[in-house]
C-alpha cells in the first residue's frame, strides 16, 4: 500500500475529455458533483460552488457576466443544473452602494431576487455574496474534516501559516452573510498571490480561473492538510485513550434496540421522530474515550454541524462493563427532561428581541459508551445525515485535540446561527409534512401484491416501511423496486416466518434499531387452501391456523409490546378475507382461520384502546393481481370449485359482485391507508369490506 493510500488522500477524478465537451455551467455542475461525492470534502447539503460565466442577456442579447452559485438548500453532490441560482454580477456589485453596515446586513438578502438572471426561480442562498465578491472566475467553499480541524483549533491561524505559508490565508470567525463577502473581497485584494483562505470555525475557500484548476486546487489543499496530520508524530492517544471497551456488534445492536423506542416515545411530543443507529469505528472510538464528556460539552464548531445536530449531544450513562441497561432505561425520562431544561435555559440566555420562538428542545444526538450513537429527527434521511455530521465533528475534535486544543463556537454565536431569522425563514419555506411523515410501518407478506401495494401507498404518504416476508427472492425484488421509487432511507426488508416466535421477535427488534420503533402494523401474510372437510388433513388444518391465526397473534403481541413501550398509540390492520364473514364450501380450514383473525382483531381493539392502539380489519375478495396465493394450487382449486377455466376466474368474480368490478391490490392498500391514518382516528374494532359488493359478507 502506498503512503498516499495509507493517508487516505483524495483522488483527482476529473475526466478532461468529458469536461471539454461541457458548457461552462455544465463544468461547474460536474465539479460540484465530484466534490460532493466524498464526505471527506463536504457533507450532505454543506458547502457551495460558483462560476462567473458570460451569458447573453435575454432582452438585449448582449453578453453579460452571470454568477452561477449553488442555490439555497441544495446539495453539491446530487444537484442538477437547475439547482444553481443565477444572478447578474454587475447588479451584485451595485448592491455595495445600498449596504448600510453590519447591523443591517440581513436586509441585503432581500435585494438578491432583484439581481436574478433570466427569471431563474432558484432562490439564492445567504452565501451568495461570499462567491460574488471573490474576484476569481471559479470559487469552491467546502467543509473538509481536515480543514475544519485546523479552523476549530485554538491556534488555527498559526497552524494555517505553518502548513500553507502565504498560499492560504486565515479569517477569524464571522457568520456567513454580506459582511463576510466583503471581508473575502478585501482579503483577495490585500493578498493577490493567495489561492484560498480558511475561515475560523467554518471551512475552506479556494479559487481559480478554470473549473478544472479550481477542483484540483481544492483537492490539493485538503490533501496537504490530511498529509500534515498523518505525518505528525503521535504525542498521545486519540482522545486520551479508551475508558470503556466496546461491546460486540450483536450486543451493541441489542442495547440500541432497547433504547431507541423509549427515547422515541419520550421525544416525539412535538412530532414523531425517526431514529438512526451508528456504531462505526470513529463513533466507537469517541464514545469509549476518556475525553467523551469534556469534548461533547464544548459543542460542535462548524455551523453546518450544529444546525443538524444541535450544539451539544446527550451522553447516556451506560456502562458496557456491567450492562446497566435497566437502570439506564429507568433514568431516561429524567436525563431527557434535564436536557430540555438546559436547552430552554440556553434559549433564554441568548435570545434576542426578534428571535423566533424556541424550537424542539429534545436532543438530536445520543452518545452511548461501548455502543455507539443514536440520532433522532423528523425523517430517516435527516436522522442519518445528522449522524454523518456528528461523525464529521468527531473527526474534527480528534485531529484538533491531537495538535492543539479544540474549541466550539461561543454560545451566543451558536445561538445567533441556530435562531437566525434567515434560517427561520428557510425553515418556514419547507413544505408541509405528508400525512404519514414520521411514522414507521411493518407490513407482513410485504413481497406479495397486496403487501407491496400497501407499502407503496404508505411510502407515498411519507412513512418508513419494513417489508417482512418468507420469500427471500421476491422480498429482495420488491424492496429493490420500492427503493428505486422512494429512496433507500425509507425501505427496509426482513426475512420473517410469522409462525416462528424467534423470527417475529427479531423482526420487531430489527425495526426498532433501524427506525427507532413502530407505529403501524399491517398483518397481511397469508396462504389459501381448498379441500373438503374429509380431505382436510390435520397438517393442512394446522398450517392454516399457524399462519393465519397464530402468526397474526405473534406479530400483534410483539407489536403491542413495542407500542406500549413508546406510549405513542398506534394502528394495526389485519388483512382478512370475505371468507372471515361468509363460509365457502371446500375451504373450511381457510375460512375458520380467517374468522379467527377477525375475532382476534376485536379482542385487540378492546385491549389496545387505553393506549391509543387502534385495531381494524380489511376484508378483500378475489384479489388476483400480483398475488402469490393466486399463482399456485389455490387458483386451480377455486376454478375447479366453480367449474371454470383459470383464465375465466377473474371475470367470474367480477360478475358475481354487486358492483361488477375487479378488486385490485391498490384498493386494499387504500383501505389500509385510511385505517392507519388520522382520517380514521376515531375508528377501532371495525371491518371494511373491499370486495366490490357481496351481500353474504355484509357485516349487518
Amino acid at each position: 500500500m502506498s503512503k498516499n493510500q495509507q493517508a487516505g488522500l483524495l483522488a483527482n477524478l476529473w475526466d478532461r475529455d468529458h469536461a471539454e465537451k461541457l458548457s461552462e455551467p455544465e463544468r461547474l455542475l460536474y465539479r460540484s458533483n465530484l466534490l460532493g461525492s466524498d464526505k471527506r470534502i463536504t457533507n450532505f447539503g454543506g458547502g457551495n460552488t460558483s462560476a462567473k460565466v458570460s451569458m447573453p442577456d435575454p432582452l438585449s442579447g448582449e453578453p453579460v457576466r452571470v454568477l452561477w452559485v449553488k442555490g439555497s438548500g441544495g446539495d453539491v453532490g446530487t444537484m442538477k443544473l437547475d439547482g444553481f441560482a443565477t444572478l447578474y454580477q454587475d447588479k451584485l456589485d451595485a448592491l455595495k452602494g445600498l449596504y448600510r453596515g453590519v447591523e443591517f446586513e440581513d436586509e441585503m438578502v432581500g435585494y438578491l431576487p432583484h439581481c436574478t438572471y433570466n427569471l431563474n426561480p432558484r432562490a439564492a442562498s445567504i452565501d451568495t455574496p461570499l462567491h460574488a465578491y471573490v474576484p476569481r472566475v471559479h470559487v469552491d467553499h467546502m467543509h473538509p474534516d481536515a480543514i475544519i480541524a485546523i479552523a476549530a483549533a485554538q491556534d488555527g491561524e498559526a497552524l494555517t501559516r505553518d502548513i500553507f505559508g502565504e498560499e492560504i490565508g486565515w479569517l477569524e470567525w464571522k457568520r456567513p452573510g454580506y459582511e463576510l463577502g466583503l471581508w473575502l473581497e478585501k482579503f483577495c485584494t490585500d493578498n493577490p498571490r493567495a489561492r484560498g483562505v480558511i475561515l475560523g470555525s467554518h471551512g475552506l475557500f479556494t479559487w481559480a480561473d478554470s473549473a478544472e484548476d479550481c477542483y484540483a486546487l481544492t483537492l490539493e489543499i485538503i490533501n496537504r492538510a490530511i498529509n500534515w496530520f498523518e505525518e505528525r508524530p503521535a504525542t498521545r492517544e486519540p482522545f486520551s485513550g479508551q475508558r470503556h471497551r466496546s461491546l460486540s456488534a450483536l450486543q451493541r445492536r441489542r442495547v440500541a434496540q432497547q433504547l431507541m423506542p423509549v427515547i422515541r416515545g419520550l421525544t416525539s411530543d412535538r412530532q414523531l421522530q425517526i431514529g438512526h443507529f451508528d456504531d462505526s469505528s470513529e463513533v466507537l472510538e469517541f464514545v469509549c474515550s476518556e475525553e467523551l464528556a469534556a469534548l461533547a460539552a464544548l459543542g460542535t464548531s462548524c455551523p453546518d454541524h450544529f444546525l443538524r445536530t444541535k450544539i451539544r449531544p446527550l451522553i447516556i450513562d451506560y456502562d458496557p462493563a456491567t450492562d446497566n441497561i435497566d437502570a439506564v432505561l429507568e433514568d431516561l425520562p429524567r436525563i431527557i427532561a434535564r436536557y430540555r431544561d438546559d436547552y430552554a435555559a440556553y434559549y433564554q440566555r441568548c435570545k434576542r428581541v426578534d428571535s423566533p420562538p424556541i424550537r424542539d428542545a429534545n436532543p438530536v444526538v445520543y452518545l452511548i459508551p461501548g455502543i455507539g450513537m443514536i440520532t433522532f429527527a423528523k425523517d430517516k434521511a435527516t436522522a442519518r445525515i445528522s449522524a454523518e455530521f456528528y461523525t464529521n465533528a468527531i473527526n474534527v475534535m480528534r485531529e484538533s485535540s491531537a495538535v492543539s486544543r479544540y474549541y466550539g463556537l461561543p454560545e451566543q454565536e451558536a445561538f445567533d446561527i441556530e435562531y437566525w431569522l434567515l434560517e427561520e425563514a428557510k425553515l418556514q419555506r419547507m413544505p408541509k409534512p405528508r400525512e404519514l411523515a414520521g411514522r414507521i410501518a411493518l407490513v407482513t407478506g410485504g413481497a406479495g401484491g397486496i403487501g407491496s401495494a400497501t407499502a407503496a401507498r404508505f411510502l407515498s404518504a411519507g412513512a418508513c416501511v419494513v417489508l417482512a416476508d418468507i420469500d427471500e427472492t421476491l422480498l429482495e425484488q420488491t424492496a429493490t423496486q420500492l427503493i428505486e421509487r422512494f429512496g433507500e432511507d425509507n425501505v427496509r426488508q426482513v426475512l420473517m416466518d410469522v409462525t416462528s416466535e424467534e423470527q417475529v421477535v427479531n423482526a420487531l427488534a430489527y425495526t426498532s434499531s433501524e427506525y427507532g420503533g413502530l407505529d403501524i402494523l399491517v398483518s397481511n401474510a397469508g396462504i389459501a387452501s381448498s379441500a373438503t372437510v374429509e380431505d382436510t388433513t390435520l397438517a393442512l388444518w394446522n398450517k392454516n391456523m399457524d399462519i393465519l391465526s397464530t402468526g397474526y397473534f405473534l406479530v400483534s403481541r410483539e407489536t403491542f409490546k413495542l407500542l406500549r413501550q413508546q406510549q405513542l398509540g398506534g394502528a394495526i390492520v389485519f388483512i382478512a378475507s370475505k371468507n372471515a364473514l361468509t363460509a365457502s364450501a371446500g375451504a373450511s380450514a381457510y375460512c375458520t382461520a380467517k374468522a379467527a383473525e377477525v375475532q382476534l382483531a376485536r379482542c385487540l381493539a378492546l385491549e389496545g384502546a387505553d393506549a391509543g392502539i387502534r385495531v381494524n380489519v380489511v376484508n378483500p375478495d378475489a384479489v388476483l393481481q400480483g398475488s402469490k396465493i393466486w399463482s399456485g394450487e389455490w387458483l386451480q382449486q377455486r376454478a375447479q370449485a366453480y367449474g371454470k377455466e383459470t383464465d375465466d376466474l377473474q371475470d367470474h368474480y367480477i360478475q358475481r359482485s354487486l358492483l361488477k368490478r375487479a378488486v385490485l391490490p391498490a384498493d386494499i392498500a387504500e383501505a389500509s391507508y385510511f385505517l392507519v391514518s388520522d382520517r380514521s382516528a376515531k375508528s377501532t374494532g371495525n371491518i371494511i369490506n373491499v370486495d366490490a359488493g357481496n351481500v353474504q359478507s355484509f357485516t349487518r
